[in-house]
């Protein structure tokens, strides 16, 4: 009886691993603006609930310049960056679940850190930090993140 359950269970899971239909479609996701700039990645892309936002780095749209002042601007501007792609697609700052966050110096981690968590009143996500090099724009951060739609 063992040996029956066990060949129906193999069979069930076989078919249903070959059927195509029980796999999410990735969708890429870009504004017409973004697309106008060519970049050789989307501003996001969503799998089944999951909408996975590309590096921000904190740039006015109008301009496409970076905000100055330096990391305390910067991170408040990546920030609203991220907001508006994941408002624009179903989420929210609310439904972040995970950040990663380069720095181009990691001695301003306590000053990127206490301006992002602003962002985050009700629920802090989980989170990644490290120090790179030759951030985009010349910016001293850039930060991802992942969320869930509705």
């Amino acid at each position: 009886m063992k040996a029956l359950i066990f060949i129906l269970t193999l069979i069930v899971l076989t078919t249903s691993c070959r059927n195509s239909d029980n796999f999410e479609k990735a969708d890429y996701i870009e504004t017409a603006e973004f697309s106008k700039l060519n970049f050789p990645f989307s501003q996001a892309v969503q799998y089944g609930n999951i909408i996975y936002v590309s590096g921000q780095v904190g740039d006015l749209e109008e301009t496409g310049e970076l905000v100055k002042g330096g990391i305390i601007p910067e991170t408040n501007q990546t920030m609203k960056n991220i907001q508006k792609v994941l408002e624009q697609n179903g989420s929210s700052m609310d439904k972040i679940i995970k950040c990663t966050c380069m720095l181009d110096d990691i001695s301003e981690w306590g000053l990127m850190s206490a301006e992002y968590i602003k962002f985050f009143p009700n629920h802090k996500p989980a989170r990644s930090a490290f120090a790179t090099r030759g951030l985009a724009l010349g910016a001293r951060v850039e930060i991802e993140c992942m969320a869930y739609v509705k």
